[in-house]
């Protein structure tokens, strides 16, 4: 019998391919094709499927836009660009604010995430008349740039651009609790004016641990008085408010058309497909949630299942947690402004330019924005005051709105007081300014975003390859004003109970961290983490349990753990016995400091053991762990370890400081901290 390589067989093939049969099957399969093509297809569509929804694309799947931003700028008459580098979105809420009082002085301004900009165009920018670029940047972890200005920091960096003719302004957000404050703002004032480009203007440098909104207002003013003497413009305007979105209520939409909480794919919790990240948490049950504390403060060790989510961790890792705002909070926002909550809207962005069409997923009902998208707990800024004195009717409190808004000192010293320091959220103004009730559509579109939380992962994947356990204490307080404020995501996590069957699910992702144990199990190492702070060394000594299960060589493992009361809040007490006498944890140094007259913490044991540091650090090569409270005790940690190099290591303060950087940059100093 013949191949098909058989010229013989082959013209038999070609012979009987197209036979009447063959048509006739042909035939009918393009009919169908057909019919399901536009006969079907028109049956099934009507006005609500062709209902555009919003959904946000992944930053991984979003393209460069196809026009580049100086094209924008061109074809819509602007000459101001503002970038922003944003984790939280203050930056990019800073950036939006200097481009709406771009209009004051009769200039122009877009706003562009630099993620989704070829930043090789600045060198286009001086082809615009009176052109500007503002640079909103944030600083993010170590000193590193966020998320979306990696590739603009990588730009930057290899410096092969000439930007003569550029003009250009920067505002840095940081916090100097930690050591590389501002540290990206200065990276990039400093390489724009080394790659050619003109600084109109001092940059500014907000203190989130202090008040970042005074000292961006301050800078602001400064900017635009710098803007004004270099191009020899007047403010040409009033302060008249503008709205940036404009509202569409939906009265007839099906709800698999709306938005219900989702982050940015719409239904994409119904319908759940990994990989899961930012823009598409994933929902894990809470498999436990338990009380750690037993006195009147509370501490929940939340479990969360991850089995068959292919969510991988690592020990150090930090997961993100999308919470919820209370629905009280919500309900009684909704009764003081009489609106009926499930009312279905979109906020649609007035600017045609604008990549960003909502300011958040849309259509929603007003109940969904507020539960889930908006932040209505956090003190609102000045600029959102400013905007609902134009809706209050009584003259006080008019003034006293209008007062807060301005850049005065009057204003910043009474904004300070009234809403800062008193703790006062949007629901506390409008509660204690009877006559101030502004649209809620315009209050969606001033207010900033509810934003993740992000908690140390308190276990190992070794251990618990199918869970992530998070540790975090209730946030609970009272405020000058009598009131009691709650924390969004702990009074939300405090909610999540397992019983009767019942199995919540906690929106969640996993953020990568470069706080990892030493890659050599036998690498000695210190541990220093008083309060929660104990949450990624309970995974860290998980992991070497693990490892000298199975038989490998496993270093000393030194932990200072501290808390009030050892009766009380001594979390894992019973794991960490367990450890010690497993021989995994060579030893624990505990500081509870109100089980004395005179208190005690970590550091103070620290000082003590000067010269067990300097034996791990020095004559071991070992490695040192901080995580907690980066205000105090991290720097107190610091200057104490400079103590033990100094001291014990015979080195001067300049040798001393230059041996601890030198370990930072080895990875064997590492701080996992908050302030």
């Amino acid at each position: 019998m013949g191949t098909i390589d058989d010229p013989s067989d082959t013209e038999v093939l070609e012979e009987s391919f197209l036979s009447w049969i063959d048509v006739l099957i042909l035939l009918s399969v393009l009919g169908i094709a057909v019919y399901w093509l536009f006969l079907r297809k028109k049956k099934e569509s009507g006005d609500s499927n062709n209902i555009r929804t919003f959904s946000i694309e992944p930053a991984l799947l979003r393209a460069v836009s196809e026009t580049g931003f100086i094209s924008k700028l061109k074809s819509s008459g602007r000459n101001i660009v503002i970038f922003y580098g944003s984790q939280t979105g203050t930056a990019e809420e800073f950036a939006a604010r200097i481009a709406k009082d771009a209009g004051r002085y009769g200039m122009k301004a877009m706003v562009s995430d630099p993620e989704e900009c070829e930043m090789e165009e600045l060198t286009k920018l001086s082809e615009i008349d009176r052109s500007l670029a503002v640079f909103c940047m944030a600083t993010y972890g170590e000193g590193d740039p966020t998320d979306n200005a990696q590739e603009f920091y990588q730009w930057l960096q290899e410096g092969a651009a000439e930007l003569a003719g550029l003009r250009y302004a920067v505002f840095g957000l940081g916090n100097k609790t930690y050591e590389h404050y501002n540290a990206m703002g200065i990276f990039v004032d400093k390489k724009l004016e080394e790659m050619g480009a003109t600084r109109i203007c001092e940059p500014g440098m907000g203190d989130d641990d202090a008040n970042i909104e005074e000292d961006f207002i301050t800078w602001k003013d400064k900017f635009w008085a710098s803007v004004c003497e270099y191009f020899n413009i007047e403010k040409s305007g009033e302060d008249i408010s503008v709205r940036q979105y404009q509202l569409i209520v939906h009265t007839d939409l099906p709800e698999n058309k709306i938005f219900t909480g989702e982050v940015a794919r719409l239904n994409s919790f119904k319908t759940q497909k990994p990989p899961f990240d930012a823009k598409n948490p994933y929902l894990a049950p809470v498999k436990i949630n338990r009380e750690l504390y037993k006195g009147s403060r509370s501490c929940m060790h939340v479990e969360l299942n991850i089995a068959n989510s292919k969510i991988r961790y690592e020990s150090g890792d930090h997961v993100a947690v999308y919470p919820t705002n209370n629905p009280k909070l919500v309900e009684q926002l909704g009764k003081l402004l009489n609106v009926d909550l499930d009312t279905v809207i979109s906020l649609k962005n007035l600017d045609e330019d604008s990549s960003k069409k909502y300011p958040f997923p849309c259509p929603c009902s007003y109940r969904t924005a507020l539960l889930h998208y908006i932040d209505i707990t956090s003190p609102p800024r000045t600029h959102v005051l400013k905007e609902i004195a134009e809706y209050t009717t009584d003259e006080e409190e008019k003034q006293k709105l209008k007062l807060m808004g301005s850049s005065s000192e009057d204003g910043k010293n009474l904004y300070l007081e009234w809403v800062v320091h008193n703790c006062r959220s949007i629901i506390h103004i409008l509660e204690d300014l009877s006559t101030a009730r502004p649209p809620l559509d315009h209050l969606l579109e001033l207010l900033p975003k509810l934003q993740a939380r992000y908690y140390s992962i308190s276990s190992s994947p070794k251990m618990y390859p199918d869970s992530i356990h998070l540790t975090a204490v209730l946030i609970e307080y009272d405020t000058p004003t009598g009131r009691i404020n709650h924390g969004v995501a702990t009074s939300w996590l405090k909610t999540k109970t397992v019983d009767n069957g019942n199995c919540p699910t906690v929106p969640i992702y996993v953020r990568r961290s470069q706080f990892r144990l030493p890659s050599k199990p036998q690498t000695p190492v210190i541990m220093i983490g008083p309060g929660t702070g104990l949450a990624p060394f309970r995974g860290f000594i998980q992991e070497r349990h693990c490892q000298k299960k199975e038989d490998k060589p496993v270093g000393e493992m030194i932990l200072y753990f501290g808390c009030r009361k050892k009766s009380e809040d001594f979390m894992y007490e019973d794991e960490l016995q367990q450890y010690v006498e497993s021989g995994t944890l060579t030893k624990y140094y505990l500081a509870f400091s109100r089980d004395q007259p005179q208190k005690v913490y970590v550091t103070h044991l620290l000082r003590q053991n000067k010269e067990e540091v300097w034996d791990v650090i020095g004559e071991k090569n070992g490695h040192i762990y901080v995580c907690g409270d980066a205000r105090n005790m991290a720097r107190d940690v610091h200057n104490i370890i400079l103590e033990v190099i100094q001291e014990k290591g015979g080195k001067s303060r300049q040798e001393a400081e230059a041996y601890l950087k030198r370990m930072e940059s080895q990875r064997r100093y590492s701080a996992d901290v908050w302030s």
